[in-house]
Parts: structure tokens; sequence; C-alpha cells
């Protein structure tokens, strides 16, 4: 028996935060469904993104979804995102960076790997580590 595990996102404008991920990591918007194309959806909230399925850096798979409720960045739940060559994961890290906030500077480590953190625009907080 197996599973996939997908990070969720919650945004205020999933189709921006797709956008953004998509320029920043490479990648590939597969579906979106609105809440329009539910029954009796209000008129307010017919183009708000439902679900969306995003493919970033490769095959990860990323779901996003426009929130009803404010959005608040969490430091509870971290996407980490693992590269073999160095200069994609600089890449990745100064992409997510722009805009955001540079939480630990994409450096070699004492244990071996290069690692950084930046929480972007958005509030989602990235560990990009190339090992």
């Amino acid at each position: 028996m197996g599973a996939q595990l997908n990070p969720y996102i919650m945004s205020e404008d999933a189709r921006t935060q797709a956008g953004f991920y998509k320029q920043a990591l490479g990648g590939e918007i597969h579906s979106i469904m609105t809440f329009g194309q539910m029954p009796d959806t209000p008129e307010a909230v017919k183009d708000k993104v439902m679900h969306m399925v995003l493919t970033v850096a490769g095959a990860n798979t990323l779901f996003l979804s426009d929130s009803f409720e404010p959005v608040n960045g969490s430091r509870s739940i971290t996407i980490a995102l693992t590269y073999d060559v160095e200069a994609e994961a600089r890449e990745a890290y100064s992409n997510l960076g722009e805009g955001g906030t540079i939480k630990f500077p994409f450096d070699l480590q004492p244990w071996g790997a290069y690692y950084g953190e930046v929480v972007d625009k958005f509030g989602v907080t990235w560990m990009i580590v190339k090992q």
C-alpha cells in the first residue's frame, strides 16, 4: 500500500501564486477547477480557484486553492526542495526570495550540503538544499 504526499497551499490569489512558482521553479499548471464549476455557487466567487494542480522543479506536484479565510504564513509547515545541481538550487533560492525574506543564506554548511531558507512573498517558507 502506498500514498503520495502533496503540499496543498491555501492562497489569497492562487493564480498569481502559481504563476510565481511556475516562473521561479520552472513548471506547468495541469488543471484548474473553479468554484463556479460547482452547483449553486454565488456569483462573487465563481472565478475563485477551488483546486489547481501545478508541477514545479521537475515532477513535484503542488496543489493550490483560493482561501475564503485570511492566509497566514506558518513555521509549522515548510516546503523543502533538494537539488542534485548547485546552480539549480541557487537559482531556485534566488527566484523564490524575490520580494520575500531571506531567513538563512544559501551556502555550504558544516554537514557538507548547501542549504538556504527563504520566505517567499506569499508567506510560504522554503528550504533549498543541494546534497
